[in-house]
């Protein structure tokens, strides 16, 4: 069975994006992701527009780090690492199973830009070159057009469709999962 490690933590760089490790400064940032609708729009959960659940939600990230039972990356630019543009990260860790599930979200300013696609670029690389996973999911929104092209664009391919499998707010929605295997060598 995989045993994950993630200290010291696996800091990543892009061509324009350092993914580092998220600090308590970032939670003015982490409110913004846990309240703005827009941000929030494929993701049916409440909204947490206080300072204090954003504080809250860091600490949790980093037990489940400092447990080695997930991941999670701030995108920063390389020249400005106090600036969180968004996350990427890797839970529902499955090492018996060798497999993790791959979760990411995005500033609404820098989307279009490739900017998530390579994060995830490097976050594949780093799942299946130093993790030794087999496989990656994601799990979706199916109207979230722009998250299925990314994922399609690494290799990603739809498993299921689970429909009305998860409830919110008295409303059904439908949940994709897409997965990629480890390329073989």
């Amino acid at each position: 069975m995989l045993q994950f490690q993630f200290t010291p933590f696996p800091e990543l760089r892009t061509p324009r994006l350092l993914l580092r490790q998220l600090t308590p400064a970032d939670a003015e940032a982490m409110r913004f992701f846990r309240s703005d609708e827009e941000f929030l729009r494929y993701i049916p959960r409440e909204k947490e527009p206080s300072l204090l659940q954003a504080q809250q939600h860091l600490r949790l990230l980093a037990e489940l780090e400092a447990a080695n039972e997930a991941i999670t990356w701030a995108l920063s630019w390389p020249q400005q690492p106090t600036v969180l543009l968004g996350t990427i990260c890797l839970w529902h860790l499955q090492p018996q199973h060798h497999r993790a599930e791959v979760g990411y979200g995005l500033h609404p300013d820098f989307s279009g830009q490739g900017l998530m696609a390579e994060a995830l670029q490097a976050v594949i690389s780093y799942s299946f070159d130093q993790l030794g996973l087999h496989s990656l999911e994601a799990q979706l929104d199916p109207d979230n057009a722009a998250s299925i092209r990314l994922l399609r664009k690494y290799g990603f391919v739809q498993e299921a469709h689970y429909r009305e499998n998860y409830q919110f707010r008295g409303q059904y929605f439908d949940t994709a999962v897409y997965s990629l295997l480890t390329p073989h060598r």
